[in-house]
């Protein structure tokens, strides 16, 4: 079992507004999936409560009343339903019968994600590519891909290990690439509050970590799109 002891947690205090990430997974505790959604519901509700509380809020007033139950269905079924391995996407792929070679690119996808330090939302934009060795995916399964990823506490730059890494297990390619553009709240609207900023990051694989083919992917990007 994971540690659960707050006094053998590490210190906070240590990192400060630092910008920390500690691995490709995302850190669950191994008894993670012990409760039902509606067991952690109910537990939510309960702290939403305490937190609003001491913080004077009025909870008998009609508007508050049903935030805690609200806040709380939120996190497990919405924001944080990513967590759930249940809801990682079914990603059915068909074979490249049309014998399309080049790069295929979706770009341009709505990321809304949280981030893990400060629980602020992350939005941005997601732009996935890959060369097929004979696979191809739906084009919604991308979208849905990053949905799943992203309805999660994240850090940016895992977040697009983890959409790369699902594409690559699913294509059975190592020929995938995602850079995602996003802006950070807990940069934008606390803090520092510069709400201009963003954070790119990106993740390239196979023939991706090659120049004229990253370059080509870029440009794809760049591209205005019209309709």
């Amino acid at each position: 079992m994971a540690n659960t002891d707050p006094a053998l947690e590490p210190n906070p205090d240590l990192y400060g507004e630092d910008h920390i990430s500690t691995g490709e997974q995302t850190p669950l505790r191994d008894d993670a999936f012990v409760l039902s959604e509606e067991e952690k519901i109910e537990r939510i509700t309960t702290s939403v409560r305490d937190i609003l509380l001491t913080l004077g809020m009025d909870l008998t007033d009609d508007s508050m009343k049903g935030t805690p139950l609200r806040v709380a269905k939120m996190y497990v079924k919405e924001i944080f339903g990513g967590l759930n391995p249940e809801r990682r996407p079914k990603s059915s792929t068909f074979s490249n019968k049309y014998k399309y070679g080049e790069m295929l690119v979706e770009k341009n996808i709505t990321v809304y994600s949280t981030c893990e330090h400060h629980l602020l939302p992350i939005v941005g934009k997601a732009h996935i590519a890959y060369i097929s060795n004979g696979s191809v995916v739906g084009l919604s399964k991308m979208n849905r891909i990053v949905d799943y990823y992203a309805k999660r506490p994240q850090v940016q730059e895992r977040m697009n290990i983890q959409i790369v890494r699902e594409l690559q297990r699913v294509l059975g390619t190592e020929d995938v690439a995602c850079v995602i553009d996003a802006k950070h709240l807990c940069v934008n609207s606390r803090g520092i509050r510069d709400v201009d900023s963003s954070t790119v990051t990106a993740e390239y694989g196979g023939r991706f970590k090659e120049e004229g083919i990253r370059r080509e992917f870029l440009d794809y990007i760049n591209l205005e799109t019209e309709f």
